[in-house]
Formats: structure tokens, C-alpha cells, sequence
């Protein structure tokens, strides 16, 4: 067996393992409306060996920030904290740590993002009275 021959079998391997076809194939493909083998494809092309390698980690890791930037819109945050400058960036980093934290811990999303509005307008209140 060919050197290259090996390398696209390990590829494959990486690209079909239950975790990175539950995680990121399978929900791309639909996000996309394309095959899964479509898809498996496409990455192949785009990625080589180290990327395919980290391509469940990064994903996981994207989760979280894609959670907490998020939460920085729904919030407004980047409207309080980052224009208005009303709330502190230590007060808009924590809470959206809080509850990236808090659904990854279980909460759904949207009962977390009502904690955070209410928690945002506590800490509004906490600076009109400075």
C-alpha cells in the first residue's frame, strides 16, 4: 500500500468517527443541504492530516466562543459595555462566562439568556445609582 493511499485511509477514519460525524458532518451537512459524503468531501480537500486530527477539538472549542459572542449580542452588551461604556468589561466578561457556563451545564439557552438580561438590568440599576 502507497504512502498516500495510507494517509486518505487514515483521513477517512478521522472524518468518520462517530464523534465528528455526530458533531460536525452530520449537522453541517444539513445546515448546508448537502450529502454527508458531500460534505466528507469537501473537508478532505480543504484540510490536511493535523487539521482533520484537531477537527473535534477546534469545533468544541468554537462552541464556547461562539456561545459567548452570543450572548454579547443578545445581551447588547457590546451596546452597554463597548459604546455606552455603562458596564464595566470585567462586569460583561463574567456574565457572559456565568452563562456560557450555565448551558453547558444544562440550561437551555433561552432560560439562560433571561437571567442575564435580568442580571444586566441589576447591574444597570447597581450604576445609576453611583
Amino acid at each position: 500500500m502507497e504512502d498516500d493511499e495510507k494517509l486518505e485511509i487514515m483521513q477517512r477514519r478521522i472524518v468518520k468517527s462517530f464523534a465528528v460525524q455526530r458533531d460536525v458532518i452530520v449537522p453541517l451537512s444539513k445546515d448546508f443541504d448537502c450529502t454527508v459524503e458531500e460534505l466528507e468531501e469537501v473537508f478532505f480537500n480543504l484540510f490536511d492530516m493535523s487539521s482533520l486530527q484537531a477537527l473535534h477539538a477546534t469545533h468544541e472549542s468554537a462552541q464556547d466562543i461562539c456561545l459567548y459572542q452570543k450572548f454579547n449580542a443578545d445581551l447588547r452588551l457590546c451596546w452597554f459595555n463597548g459604546t455606552l461604556e455603562v458596564i464595566s468589561d470585567e462586569d460583561a466578561r463574567d456574565l457572559k462566562m456565568k452563562l456560557v457556563n450555565e448551558v453547558k451545564n444544562g440550561k437551555t439557552y433561552e432560560d439562560a439568556l433571561k437571567e442575564g438580561q435580568l442580571e444586566l438590568f441589576e447591574l444597570l440599576k447597581k450604576e445609576a445609582v453611583y
